[in-house]
C-alpha cells in the first residue's frame, strides 16, 4: 500500500491576523504519479496536533491523520483527498471564536475567515491540484476548532460544503452559535459530521444536543447531511478525537 505524503509551509504569514503560522499539508496516495487529477480538499484548525506527536499540544498524542487517511483511502473507503492542517498561534482563543466575551477574550473569527478564504486558500490552489466548489472543500476541528468550523462553514456555505465538528465548544458566549445556527440562511446545507464525549464536562453533551436539535429544525436529515455520535466515555484530548477520524473522513468524503 502506497501512503500520502505531508509537506510543512513554514512561517505563512498573514496580512489580515499580522502574524505567522505553519501550515502542513497531506497529499493522498498516488497524488505524485497521477499528476492530472485534482483532489478534493479538507482544512483542518490546530494544525500541529493532527500529523505529529511530536508538535501536538500534549507531547505524543496527536490524531494520526496521516497514517488513518491513508489506511481508509487504500482501503477504498474514502475518496483520496488533500488535507491542510493550520497551525493555532498564540492568539488561539482569539481567531477560533466569533465574538468577545470579557475575561476571556476571543472575537475575531471573521478576521480569521479573510486569513483563510483570502490568503491560506488561494495559496493551497496554487501549490496544489485543487478540486473547486464547495462540495469538494470542507473545514474542520476540535473544541474551539469546532465552534469556528461551524460558524465558519454555516457563514461560508458557498465555500465549504462539508463540516467536521469534533466536541465543538458550543457552550461559547451563552451558546452564540445555536442563536447563530437558528437566524443564519444556509442553501446549499453543508454536510455535517458532529459528536461529543460523554467525559468532556457536566452539560457540555446537553449543549451540544441542542445544537444538532437547530440543525434538525432548520432542515438538516440525520446520515443524510448530518451525522451526530455521542461517544460513550470518551474525553476531551487528541487521543479522543484521534478515534474520529476515520469514521468522519468516511461520512463526509465517501469514495466516489
Amino acid at each position: 500500500m502506497s501512503s500520502g505524503q505531508l509537506r510543512k509551509h513554514e512561517q505563512f504569514r498573514s496580512r489580515f491576523l499580522r502574524n505567522q503560522r505553519d501550515l502542513i499539508v497531506y497529499t493522498p496516495p498516488g497524488y505524485a504519479e497521477q499528476y492530472l487529477r485534482h483532489f478534493p480538499v479538507l482544512y483542518l484548525h490546530d494544525g500541529q496536533n493532527l500529523f505529529d506527536g511530536a508538535t501536538s499540544f500534549i507531547p505524543g498524542q496527536d490524531w494520526h491523520v496521516g497514517q488513518t487517511a491513508d489506511q481508509c483511502i487504500n482501503a477504498g473507503t474514502v475518496e483520496p483527498l488533500i488535507i491542510v492542517g493550520m497551525y493555532n498561534t498564540k492568539a488561539r482563543i482569539r481567531e477560533y471564536t466569533p465574538t468577545h466575551v470579557p475575561k476571556l477574550g476571543g472575537g475575531r473569527a471573521d478576521r480569521y475567515a479573510k486569513f483563510l478564504l483570502e490568503e491560506v486558500k488561494p495559496f493551497i490552489d496554487r501549490e496544489y491540484r485543487t478540486l473547486s466548489g464547495s462540495q469538494r472543500t470542507g473545514i474542520g476541528g476540535s473544541s474551539l476548532g469546532g465552534l469556528v468550523s461551524l460558524y465558519l462553514g454555516l457563514q461560508h456555505y458557498r465555500v465549504f460544503g462539508r463540516i467536521a465538528a469534533l466536541s465543538p465548544s458550543v457552550w461559547w458566549n451563552q451558546q452564540v452559535i445555536l442563536r447563530f445556527a437558528q437566524t443564519a440562511t444556509v442553501e446549499p446545507r453543508p454536510s455535517i459530521w458532529l459528536d461529543i464525549g460523554t467525559r468532556e464536562g457536566p452539560r457540555i453533551v446537553q449543549d451540544v444536543e441542542r445544537f444538532r436539535d437547530v440543525l434538525l429544525e432548520k432542515g438538516w436529515q440525520l446520515e443524510r447531511d448530518l451525522h451526530y455520535e455521542r461517544v460513550e466515555g470518551a474525553e476531551h484530548n487528541e487521543a479522543a478525537w484521534a478515534q474520529r477520524v476515520a469514521p468522519f473522513l468516511q461520512f463526509l468524503y465517501p469514495p466516489r
